[in-house]
């Protein structure tokens, strides 16, 4: 493959990766806590550095989360909370601990807290949340959970040295990458009953980056169709007979 096809072959391929992160990012732009996928482009030549005709191949280098803060918008909802600063809720996972910025909870009838998909809400010493169902609740910036005055359950609320580390799982949902990953109470953050963080990604914004990524989608195409035509002629005048 030459220069120009290699390189625009390249470049459609990280296109590519940059579309799928941004589609999911748009299809989660009302989901409560969702935080943002990115992209980080690089170059690399697949040949020596001394060879004057390698090609300079673009290509997504790595994936990150951003973990900006999301806006707070009021539900009414009292399960409902969100998070003001950095942190996470513990829920339990089918095969760990998760952790999640979206506090769109709902109390079971057993009392039990339960995020939208059913997962258990995770004190700070990682059992689950639980309340008298028949008493109204409230739900203290500490993450306090109190019944007539009197504090009956707390919410778990920790934070990571690393969060660009935690791995991410279904959307809103993060695991640590390494048993040395460990978590420690949130030190800064608040909790606010009542209220939702929303995805932390701007539609505007986001609608302009796919556009662009689609015109240079278009012009790599070009590209390529541009070098298959060039061999074609090479090829062609080579055969020639002379």
């Amino acid at each position: 493959m030459d220069t120009l096809a290699a390189s625009a072959a390249s470049g459609i391929r990280a296109r590519l990766e940059s579309l799928e992160l941004l589609a999911n990012n748009l299809a989660n732009q009302a989901t409560a806590g969702y935080k943002a996928d990115r992209a980080a482009y690089n170059l690399y030549s697949a040949f020596p550095t001394w060879w004057a005709g390698a090609p300079v191949l673009p290509v997504v280098e790595r994936q990150w989360t951003d973990f900006s803060q999301g806006m707070l918008t009021a539900t009414g909802n009292p399960s409902d909370v969100a998070l003001s600063g950095p942190g996470f809720f513990m829920v339990q996972g089918p095969s760990g601990i998760l952790y999640t910025r979206n506090g769109n909870f709902r109390v079971g009838a057993g009392g039990e807290w339960l995020t939208a998909d059913g997962l258990p809400v995770l004190d700070p010493g990682g059992k689950p949340v639980r309340i008298d169902p028949q008493r109204p609740f409230e739900v203290s910036r500490t993450g306090e959970i109190l019944q007539e005055g009197v504090v009956v359950a707390r919410l778990g609320v920790v934070e990571f040295d690393r969060p660009e580390m935690l791995r991410k799982r279904r959307g809103v949902y993060f695991e640590a990458a390494s048993a040395a990953q460990r978590p420690r109470p949130a030190r800064r953050a608040e909790v606010y009953q009542g209220k939702l963080e929303g995805a932390n990604l701007n539609p505007a914004e986001a609608a302009v980056r796919l556009v662009t990524l689609m015109r240079q989608f278009e012009m790599l195409q070009r590209a390529l169709r541009i070098g298959s035509e060039m061999n074609r002629k090479a090829v062609d005048e080579v055969a020639r007979p002379r």
